[in-house]
């Protein structure tokens, strides 16, 4: 059973940059997405990197800001120029690709999730 394990949130300052990382054995198989979830909103896909062919993805919201990237059996997601709305709870997710839409119904194994907060 993958069990990917989410690390690197924190609290940071408006403009500040986190790092997060998301590892599991065999991860480099799998496509993972990232995902975050704000207090009374839907989850939502941030980001997505495929295994193999170099496919990405970012939601409109953090295209400049983030990147993804990948090494082994770790996923990164560099968050610089962090807002207030980017507050919430991060989950990596792995599934088999990211799909034509990432949605958090096409993955399969999940983090439990870590904090991020943006407040000055």
């Amino acid at each position: 059973q993958l069990q990917p394990v989410e690390s690197g949130g924190g609290l940071v300052q408006p403009g500040g940059s986190l790092r997060l990382s998301c590892a599991a054995h065999t991860l480099d198989f799998y496509a993972v997405g990232w995902f975050r979830q704000a207090p009374g909103k839907e989850r939502e896909a941030v980001s997505c990197i495929n295994s193999s062919d170099g496919f990405t993805y970012y939601v409109d919201s953090v295209k400049g800001r983030f990147a993804i990237s990948r090494d082994h059996d770790t996923v990164y997601l560099q968050m610089n120029s962090l807002k207030p709305e980017d507050t919430a709870v991060y989950y990596c997710a792995a599934a088999w690709g990211c799909g034509y839409t990432v949605v958090p119904e096409g993955f399969d194994y999940w983090g439990q999730g870590t904090q991020v907060t943006v407040s000055s």
